[in-house]
């Protein structure tokens, strides 16, 4: 049988969300679009007092009042996190009409989208999901996944990007190059080197790596 969800990444740069609820269901929620580049609204006549400092903060904008429809429309990303049911079902319908993503909170059957479970080393996002059916499961998975991903991973994952970034600069028209390159980087052990080296010592090390001057197979001096 066919999955409901299709797994992809989606920018919320150009893409304001709206957060309809002030509880702390949609604190969860808020919580998550903070990590990314988001611009968020919340819209609740009484909100945790966490959201009530974010938005002292400046890092979002909060309208302590009752949901008006069809407000939900204007947005480009909805979560309905309300107490009422009513106003959920109600935000569901005003984006359903314009075809604005639209996620009710613990109603499988009034969502456009839902969140995986994830961990996050930096730019790197390691996400699971049971397509809505068993979300326990991830949760669990991501509790597995939080040891399989050490907290190192987050400098690795910030050299993997800067490596790939000089490696485009300089062997763009050599995939086999590349290829090559992109072993050495895979193959060494980095643990070791972020344990050991420091921040210079390893971006000499990402540069030879793309030269070929450094063999993660060698044992070095």
């Amino acid at each position: 049988m066919a999955n409901t969800y299709l797994p992809i990444s989606i920018s919320l740069a150009h893409r304001p969300c709206l957060i309809v609820g002030g509880g702390r269901v949609a604190l969860r929620k808020v919580d998550t679009l903070l990590n990314y580049d988001s611009t968020i609204t919340v819209i609740a006549p009484e909100v945790d007092e966490k959201i009530r400092y974010y938005a002292d903060k400046g890092r979002l904008t909060l309208e302590e009042r009752d949901y008006a429809s069809p407000e939900a429309n204007r947005y480009g990303l909805v979560i309905a996190a309300s107490d009422d049911l009513d106003v959920n079902k109600q935000v569901y319908n005003d984006c359903r009409e314009v075809g604005v993503p639209v996620n009710v909170v613990d109603n499988p059957p009034y969502c456009d989208f839902i969140f995986p479970a994830v961990v996050r080393r930096d730019n790197l996002s390691v996400a699971v999901s049971t397509d809505g059916k068993a979300p326990f499961l991830s949760g669990h998975l991501r509790l597995l996944l939080d040891d399989v991903f050490p907290q190192h991973w987050n400098k690795i994952a910030r050299y993997a990007a800067k490596f790939r970034s000089r490696m485009q600069e300089r062997l763009a028209e050599q995939p086999n190059d590349k290829a090559e390159a992109i072993g050495r980087f895979l193959n060494a052990d980095w643990k070791a080197m972020v344990k050991r080296l420091s921040e210079e010592e390893i971006s000499e090390r990402l540069d030879k790596m793309i030269s070929g001057e450094y063999d993660p197979s060698k044992p070095e001096a």
